[in-house]
């Protein structure tokens, strides 16, 4: 157990036609650190890096003191669980998790009492015998995360590993999945493009786009003060750059008053839901007020999503019940605020 505990330093250099991917990424030992980023930033081109499945163009990858990137993929000491699982169909469940393990030389028997043992772990001891074909969604999940501890890697890498699931099912095995990445003692890299996968599961967030990273910190950090208009629509905020003077923030030609007193350079941003929509200027003129254009009207959940375009472009998050009462249309002129107290400054 002791040599598990290793701490992984790499430097990821691919280069692309499209882009070149050039990140560095520290996970500690039962750390779990989950990659985001939109479609093409770089995310699972990383992860592969780490497996050896693509060829670094420069960098290292560095688990505890061994370099790893010069390694051949069978002998490194990785588990990983791909997006679609890709277990052996032609194996039970039981044979699936002690491939691994036989792979590494481990007697027959020995192999299937590891196999065993990690089946029961996550619950699926009663499908042992179970060929894939023969398991639902969360089950083959399941078998695919059992199968990479088997080896007992250092280093855990799951790509997308919920993405495969029905909604329902995806919030069981989520939270059964946050429960062993907790028992795990290695280094473990997740690749998501769920938000919530990556609060629940991930301690740390890194956030890629165009191959390099933009943002990184806890979850609830990432998300009080996302620092792209990727972050900021993930985690559901208004998100504006400008220069702070004490009071507010100026953005273009308009001043955001905001809670927070900054000078200099600054983010702002607030919940579409704190946007307040009237059809004509309001009495008393609330301190952040604007006048707007309707780009576009579009159900939000059980909400209605009104995309704003006027001295800054803003999402109002507003009920079905609002939109008639206003008698909303696209193309109209519309009134917006927000109170100071719902906006939210940072320094840029």
């Amino acid at each position: 157990m002791g040599e598990r505990v290793m701490t992984l330093h790499a430097r990821l250099v691919v280069a692309r036609p499209a882009f070149t991917l050039d990140l560095t990424l520290d996970v500690a030992p039962g750390e779990v650190v989950a990659l985001l980023g939109p479609n093409g930033a770089g995310k699972t081109t990383a992860l592969r890096a780490l497996a050896g499945l693509v060829p670094l163009t420069d960098g290292q990858i560095i688990l505890g003191d061994r370099p790893l990137h010069d390694v051949p993929v069978e002998e490194r000491p990785i588990g990983m669980v791909f997006q679609d699982y890709l277990l052996f169909p032609h194996l039970s469940a039981l044979e699936n998790v002690a491939f691994g393990p036989r792979s590494q030389g481990v007697p027959k028997s020995q192999a299937r009492v590891i196999a065993a043992d990690l089946l029961e772990r996550v619950g699926l001891a009663s499908q042992a015998s179970s060929r894939p074909r023969r398991l639902s969604g969360g089950q083959a999940q399941r078998v695919a995360l059992a199968r990479a501890l088997a080896v007992r890697p250092a280093l855990l890498l799951l790509d997308e590993p919920l993405a495969a699931l029905d909604a329902h099912t995806r919030l069981e095995i989520r939270s059964e999945l946050r429960r062993h990445l907790a028992d795990f003692d290695g280094a473990t890299v997740l690749v998501t493009h769920d938000p919530l996968d990556a609060m629940v599961l991930a301690d740390r967030l890194v956030v890629i786009e165009q191959g390099g990273v933009v943002q990184q910190g806890a979850p609830a950090d990432v998300a009080r003060h996302p620092r792209t208009d990727y972050v900021a629509r993930l985690v559901g905020l208004n998100l504006y750059r400008g220069h702070a003077d004490g009071i507010g923030v100026k953005v273009g030609e308009l001043l955001i008053s905001t809670s927070e007193h900054l000078e200099g350079p600054a983010f702002v941003a607030f919940p579409p839901a704190a946007v307040a929509l009237y059809r004509s200027r309001p009495d008393g003129s609330p301190r952040n007020l604007w006048e707007a254009h309707i780009e576009g009207i579009e159900r939000h959940g059980d909400n209605v999503r009104v995309h704003l375009l006027g001295p800054i472009t803003a999402f109002a998050d507003i009920t079905p019940a609002a939109v008639a009462d206003l008698d909303l249309t696209p193309g109209q002129s519309i009134w917006a605020s927000v109170k100071a107290t719902e906006t939210h400054a940072y320094p840029a």
